[in-house]
């Protein structure tokens, strides 16, 4: 998941950095307002950590701007003020969480999880489709309860389809979601993967696991809970 960190400490913001790296979290990051709101107007995220006390633009303005553009991504605001009318401040300028410092890594990584997870329509960390299960917690697939070995961009990728199943995602969105700002739009490695993914996932092409859309992208098939196979897979490969 492609997650906005808008932060002005260095220290804190080099700290969580690492923590959401670790977390296998893909991230982009800004320093002050101004260039949150134009990273967050310019592209696409799973999720955004904004700290209220922005220079040049400060966090509940940055928000407004960017709800004011109708941008949808859950918000979770970090504050070093430990009163309830500034939390209440920030909920109602659109973000849908809050923090207040000093907080544990741990809790900011679980609270965005659940953000996440909230807005693709999930409530617990186990998200199913068919034999198949991730843990968002535990960055854990398995296929019929048997673990499987997926390396970090295999699963970065793998988590987005599973919580998104039936939709068609284009290479570019899932090149945006998957890498930061700086990766090579033009390079084949989302094909790679999804071949690595069929390889290990569904070797077979039984159950048509991932489907390609010619011109259009790639869609996750959605499964009944149980079903092990299909008769037909799809065309392409």
């Amino acid at each position: 998941m492609r997650i906005l960190l808008v932060e002005d400490d260095i220290e804190l913001q080099n700290n969580l950095k690492q923590h959401l790296l670790d977390a296998n979290f893909t991230l982009d990051v800004a320093s002050d307002g101004e260039d949150g709101l134009f990273q967050g107007s310019e592209y696409i995220y799973d999720a955004a950590i904004i700290d209220i006390g922005l220079p040049k633009l400060n966090g509940i303005e940055l928000i407004t701007k960017l709800r004011e553009q109708e941008i949808d991504f859950p918000i979770l605001i970090l504050t070093a003020r430990d009163s309830w009318q500034d939390k209440v401040e920030g909920l109602d300028a659109g973000a849908d969480d809050y923090l207040t410092k000093p907080f544990h890594p741990e809790e900011l990584i679980a609270r965005l999880n659940a953000l996440i997870r909230r807005s693709a329509g999930k409530a617990s960390p186990l998200v199913y489709n068919g034999p198949f299960s991730i843990n968002t917690s535990t960055l854990e697939v398995k296929k019929s309860g048997q673990l499987m070995n997926l390396s970090s961009s295999e699963y970065k990728l793998f988590e987005f389809f599973m919580l998104h199943p039936g939709e068609v995602k284009s290479k570019t969105v899932l090149i945006e979601h998957i890498y930061d700002q700086d990766f090579d739009l033009d390079s084949n490695v989302i094909e790679v993967f999804i071949r690595r993914l069929r390889k290990k996932l569904d070797p077979d092409n039984q159950l048509g696991l991932i489907e390609t859309l010619r011109g259009q992208g790639y869609r996750l098939k959605p499964l009944a809970r149980g079903e092990q196979h299909t008769e037909d897979g799809p065309d392409a490969k």
